[in-house]
């Protein structure tokens, strides 16, 4: 691996109107690429205020970029400080989700496809939001390392096939300027900036082919079915106009993802899937995604063929252990794969949540479940809050179950009264039994 030097890293500055580069786009006008080069090194060497970058975000988010003017944004962005170059016949894949409420899928996918034979780097962000990101879960597990260095992060991945780090804040690091402003400005809902801002980090990520898991429902970013599909499709076109494979698969997030949400307890789930055992919905998704992931990197001839080769993997133990020895290389320690009971910490206190009456549940909202575990101290406000690993919503019923009077349908585990009675303002309001049901559909489209 290589790891080239940024574009926007020297001393010249490009001739910059800040502007005329707002007026244009407010105009409807298409930006070219020199005027996108200049705007990002404005952006690096802080000659253009947050005012302006603000308004221009508006103006984008209003008049939309087309398909040239998002290349050479997402390339802009990318550029803006290190980038990670893996020789192509590598086939490095890697895989990103649009985020939901108990989504540990990058937790059993990264070793499972790396026991099939295939070489996956993961730079994962923390999570903020309902609950956390992949980093925080896995910082359950006493003395892991989830922030290795460059060459720590390619070592590991040619030793063991696969690592999983923090996102260094040398790579893309004009996208982290964007996305704050966006999270402020009310820009975040736009199919371009959000496109430019996962290809950016992808590409400076280095890898051959990327999964994009886009989650749709009331716990995820696009909650409607066509906005889901836009971004989709969007993230696929211009991957692939990037000479990137790539595949989207749409999934269901209109309720949580498995049996547990909560840091540590997703460890635990996600274990189980690798033992062969586990949630069937977890267990689903990730052998799917594995599939595709398998397929792109040329361990299977297709799709399929590598679901079932990643299937083998979960039966017979050797996902898990490559989960061991992932934990091992991160210094964690490795003993959670075959007693996580013992390692990984749980919440104190237990506040059961009962059906009163008979039926089916028709409805288990996931946004108002991830609320309820960001109020036990499970999720973020803001990047500095601290999350509780410990404390957990465990969901015993799934929509469409059958349910009888005095059934459990839910679990909080919790450390603290005042944070539970905060939690329950939202999780007695997430469930409903009716007298009829359908099973959610998990897997709701493939874009290619």
């Amino acid at each position: 691996m290589q790891t080239d030097i940024g574009i926007f890293e020297g001393n010249k500055v490009m001739n910059f109107n800040g502007i005329e580069f707002i007026e244009k786009k407010r105009d409807g006008l298409p930006h070219n690429e020199e005027e996108f080069h200049a705007f990002i090194e404005a952006v690096m060497h802080k000659t253009i205020p947050d005012y302006q970058i603000s308004a221009w975000l508006m103006a984008a988010f209003l008049n939309g970029l087309d398909d040239d003017e998002l290349i050479y944004f997402t390339l802009a962005l990318a550029g803006s400080g290190k980038t990670m170059i893996y020789p192509p016949e590598e086939r490095i894949i890697d895989k990103h989700s649009t985020g939901g409420v108990g989504d540990k899928t990058t937790l059993v996918l990264v070793p499972l496809v790396a026991a099939c034979g295939a070489r996956i780097s993961k730079l994962s962000g923390p999570g903020l939001g309902y609950t956390g990101g992949t980093i925080d879960k896995l910082e359950s597990i006493p003395g892991i390392n989830m922030h290795l260095s460059e060459d720590e992060f390619r070592g590991q991945v040619d030793k063991i096939g696969c690592a999983i780090s923090g996102h260094s804040v040398k790579l893309a690091p004009a996208e982290g300027k964007f996305y704050k402003l966006r999270d402020v400005t009310g820009t975040v809902p736009s199919i371009p900036l959000i496109t430019a801002s996962i290809i950016s980090k992808k590409l400076a990520g280095g890898a051959y082919g990327y999964l994009f898991d886009v989650k749709c429902g009331s716990g995820a970013f696009m909650n409607d079915i066509e906005k889901a599909r836009e971004l989709a499709q969007k993230l696929v076109e211009i991957s692939k106009k990037l000479g990137k494979e790539c595949v989207a698969v749409i999934t269901d997030m209109e309720q949580p993802l498995g049996e547990w949400t909560g840091n540590s307890a997703e460890v635990r789930e996600a274990i189980e899937i690798l033992s062969g055992s586990g949630p069937s919905d977890t267990r689903e998704l990730c052998l799917t995604l594995a599939g595709h992931m398998l397929n792109m990197s040329g361990r299977a001839g297709t799709a399929d063929e590598g679901t079932q080769l990643a299937a083998q993997a979960l039966d017979n133990g050797t996902a898990l252990k490559k989960f061991e020895e992932l934990i091992s290389a991160q210094n964690g320690d490795s003993s959670v794969a075959r007693d996580p009971e013992r390692v990984l910490p749980r919440a104190s206190s237990v506040c059961e949540i009962r059906s009163d009456r008979k039926g089916y549940l028709s409805r288990l909202d996931a946004l108002l479940i991830g609320e309820g575990l960001r109020a036990l101290g499970g999720g973020r406000l803001t990047q500095e809050d601290i999350i509780d690993p410990s404390v957990a919503i465990q969901l015993l019923k799934k929509v469409g179950d059958k349910v009888c009077q005095g059934d459990v349908l839910l679990r909080i585990y919790y450390n603290h009264d005042e944070q539970l009675l905060s939690a329950l303002s939202y999780v007695n309001k997430c469930w409903q039994v009716g007298d009829s049901a359908v099973k959610r559909k998990l897997i709701i489209d493939m874009v290619y």
